[in-house]
Formats: C-alpha cells, sequence, structure tokens
C-alpha cells in the first residue's frame, strides 16, 4: 500500500517530497489534481494525505473535507505558501491533522509524517476568522499552529514575549477563534492602572463603597461576561489582588467592592506579562498557585530578532497600513531599505518597527523609501555592537587590499568566505545540529546544508 499520498499541481513539489519519502523508505504516490487522487481511492486508501492548499478546481480545503467524509480517521497536512492565521484555522476547522507551511524544511515533513502516521485522528478546531497576524518565519507559525489548535478551546492561556511583539493580537486571535468570540473582548493592562483602583476595574463596585462611588459600576469581568478578559502584564498585579483573582479563578464568583451578592463568572482568562513569572515567584513576588492556573498552555511570542525573514513582510504590511490610515500617498520600501532592516536587533520589537514604517511614511519624499530616508539612529546603526562594527571594518580593508592588487571577481570571492564562515561557525557553536544552526541563522535547514556542502571548508 501506498502509505502517503501527496497532492500538488506543482511538480517540482510533488518531485522534492516523493524523492524525500523513498529516501526515508516510505511508499509515496503524487497526484496533480483532486479529481485523479479521489479516482485512486476508490481502489486503494493511504494513510496519509498530504495535500496543498490552492489547487485548480478544487481546492485542498474542499479535498480534504471530502475525504474525510469517507474515512474520517485519515489524517491530512496541508501546506501552502500563503501562510496566514485564517488559512492555518480554516485548515484545523476542516480536520486538517498539521498546517505546513512552504517553504518548509523536509526534516520538519518527515517529522511531521512520522507523527501523523501514528496518529489516531486529526486535530478540528472551530473558528474562521482572521486575526491579521503576519510572518511565515518557522517560530511565528510555531505559534500560528499553536493558535489553530486551541481554537475550539475554553482553557486559560499565558502570552510571554518581550515589551512590543503583540502580545494583545495574539490574545485577541485566541478570543477571535473560540467559541466566545461573539462575545466581548476585554483588554486592561494591570501595570497601567494604581494599586487602589484596580480591585474596583476589574470586579467593580456598589454605590458608596468608597469616596466618589456615586453609583454601581460593573468591573471588567461583568464587562466580559460571555467573551474573554485579557489581563496584561500579570506579573505587576499587586499580591492581595493576586490572592482575591486567584479565588475568583477558582470559585467562579466573586463580590464587588462594598458589596454582598455573588456574581458569578462567564469568562475566558487570558492573561500575558513581558516578566519571567517563575523567577517572581521564587522571590515570593508572585503567587505559585496563580501562576500555574494561569499558564495551564503558554504562549511564547518570539521577538522581532528572532524572526528576522518576516520583517519585509511587516515593513510592506506597515507603509500600506499606514498610507491607508493617514490618507497619504503610498510607499514602497527599497530592497536595500529592506535588507538593512534585516539586521537590526529590535529591542521594541514589531511596535518599533510599526512605529518607524509610520514616520517614513509621512516623511520619505519620494515613492521608494531607501537608506538616506531612515532617522540617523536606524541609518547608523549599521550593524550595531551585536553585528559587529569591526567585521564591517575589516572587510572594507579586505576589499580595499583586493582592489590594490587587481583582483577580479570580488563579489564571488567575498561571498563565498562569508557563507562558508558564517555557516560553518554558526554549526560549530550550536554542537554541530544543523536544525538549531539554521534556526539561529533565520533559514531554512535545506538552505543550511546547501551552504555547508558549497562550501566544505571555512577558509
Amino acid at each position: 500500500m501506498e502509505r502517503v499520498w501527496i497532492i500538488d499541481d506543482d511538480p517540482g513539489i510533488r518531485y522534492v517530497l516523493e524523492e524525500y519519502l523513498r529516501s526515508q523508505k516510505l511508499p509515496v504516490r503524487t497526484f496533480a489534481d483532486g479529481a485523479s487522487l479521489n479516482a485512486a481511492m476508490a481502489r486503494a486508501r493511504p494513510d496519509l494525505v498530504i495535500a496543498d492548499l490552492r489547487l485548480e478546481g478544487e481546492s485542498g480545503l474542499e479535498l480534504m473535507q471530502d475525504l474525510r467524509k469517507g474515512h474520517p480517521d485519515l489524517p491530512v497536512i496541508i501546506m501552502t505558501a500563503y501562510s496566514d492565521l485564517n488559512s492555518a484555522v480554516r485548515a484545523f476547522q476542516g480536520g486538517a491533522f498539521e498546517f505546513l507551511a512552504k517553504p518548509f524544511d523536509l526534516e520538519e515533513v518527515g517529522r511531521l509524517i512520522r507523527k501523523a502516521l501514528k496518529a489516531p485522528e486529526a486535530v478540528s478546531p472551530e473558528s474562521e476568522r482572521n486575526a491579521g497576524l503576519i510572518g511565515s518565519s518557522p517560530p511565528f507559525q510555531d505559534l500560528i499552529r499553536m493558535i489553530g489548535r486551541l481554537s475550539a478551546s475554553d482553557i486559560p492561556v499565558l502570552i510571554t514575549g518581550e515589551t512590543g511583539t503583540g502580545k494583545e493580537l495574539i490574545a485577541r486571535a485566541l478570543h477571535n477563534h473560540s467559541p466566545r468570540s461573539g462575545g466581548p473582548f476585554v483588554a486592561i493592562n494591570t501595570a497601567a492602572i494604581p494599586e487602589d483602583l484596580l480591585e474596583s476595574e476589574l470586579f467593580g463596585h456598589e454605590k458608596g463603597a468608597f469616596t466618589g462611588a456615586g453609583e454601581r459600576r460593573a468591573g471588567r469581568f461583568e464587562q466580559a461576561r460571555g467573551g474573554t478578559l485579557f489581563l496584561d502584564e500579570i506579573g505587576d498585579m499587586p499580591v492581595p489582588l493576586q490572592s482575591r483573582l486567584l479565588r475568583v479563578l477558582a470559585e467562579g464568583e466573586y463580590y464587588r467592592l462594598g458589596g454582598h451578592d455573588l456574581v458569578r463568572t462567564d469568562t475566558r482568562i487570558v492573561t500575558a506579562t513581558h516578566r519571567d513569572l517563575a523567577q517572581l515567584v521564587e522571590r515570593r513576588e508572585f503567587r505559585a498557585d496563580l501562576y500555574h492556573r494561569l499558564k495551564v498552555i503558554a504562549l511564547k511570542v518570539p521577538p522581532l530578532r528572532e524572526r528576522r525573514e518576516d520583517i519585509p513582510e511587516l515593513t510592506r504590511h506597515f507603509l500600506r497600513e499606514a498610507g491607508q490610515e493617514f490618507r497619504l500617498p503610498p510607499k514602497r520600501a527599497s530592497e536595500t531599505l529592506l535588507a538593512h532592516l534585516r539586521q537590526l536587533d529590535w529591542p521594541g520589537n514589531v511596535r518599533e518597527l510599526r512605529h518607524l514604517c509610520q514616520s517614513l511614511a509621512a516623511l520619505a519624499p519620494a515613492p521608494e523609501i531607501g537608506l538616506d530616508d531612515l532617522p540617523e539612529e536606524y541609518r547608523l546603526a549599521d550593524i550595531g555592537a551585536d553585528h559587529g562594527v569591526r567585521w564591517t571594518t575589516d572587510l572594507k580593508q579586505a576589499v580595499r587590499e583586493k582592489l590594490a592588487g587587481d583582483a577580479d571577481d570580488l563579489h564571488e570571492h567575498f561571498k563565498r568566505g562569508f557563507e562558508a564562515s558564517l555557516a560553518h561557525t554558526t554549526v560549530s557553536a550550536c554542537g554541530g545540529n544543523q536544525s538549531e544552526a539554521a534556526r539561529r541563522l533565520g533559514i531554512s535547514r535545506n538552505t543550511l546544508a546547501r551552504m555547508l556542502l558549497a562550501h566544505p571548508g571555512t577558509d
């Protein structure tokens, strides 16, 4: 029996996957369209189907739905070059076992296939709203898949990540793709509200509960009834309020400030922090029991410097967004600018990039934005301390020496040296783990393998 069937209208993709699976001793069969696969299903049955999302005629999702009507236990992996949250959730909704973004790493494909062939059934989330999340890098796609898997759940989630990485956007995506999507999404930054007001903000108060409380006021828990309450910067919540929050989560009810009537909660809790809660627990600045209740599921949002390949796509998106929001003439980023932005460290993460794009959209004089349009601090951070001002200085000197000696083909010469040093040094620093090295470099495992083969030495 052909254990794995592949359907994709791109012959190159079919060939690469077929050759890889054969090298893994897995029987495989490929199809260019849904009609031929459906015809084959009348005579045989695979153990796994890998289908492209976009096919001529019947889409991969439609094909998957047809297959699962007659074979509900058949795992299907959906692959696509158009990797966004909406596609991921739609794939999981239809019963996809996994969502695979192109270009893919063959080792990752192999891991998913081995996992699928052992799995008793596929995952089936139930939502269909797009949250507008952008990114095709492996760390971000892992996050997208987690949101897709959680879309049918009401389980508490703790989102961690540096400031500016988009934790509230992730929280909104979790809400939009949950059974509570028809209810309200209520967000509160617990670090931005004075301690003596935060209790009232969360739980509400009765008339006369304190000076200035002229009437009953519903708190955020009541406002979020039937929906999601997002508690941002939960690590900054005062310890006394942590105790009250724990009781609410454990018992599902509470009293308004100054009140005597129990109020029942019907709210999903999503929390976020840029702080290390485990360390806060060790220092007794955060309750251990609350920490464990909140982090039933923990999602880590990667910083922008760990998903550099997403920077061009994000930049183009933010420039379009700024043009529409502020009614500005459309602007586009030059390739030189995009390459430069990918090298920066972005301590403010995606938020910092968005603010920069708003500034460039408003101030750059020409339709194409170049390096000269950058504010000085970004233009001169040409690579910052961590990226090695010293090596760029050394490179310039080496180029001058080669030019003085009438050397030709400088581009190829330095490109070989750069790629060899980068690839071999990173692999060595990662203890020979090429998958980890590829992740640190921000490239695919296959690209790294090609670099190592092309440059077997480091001299």
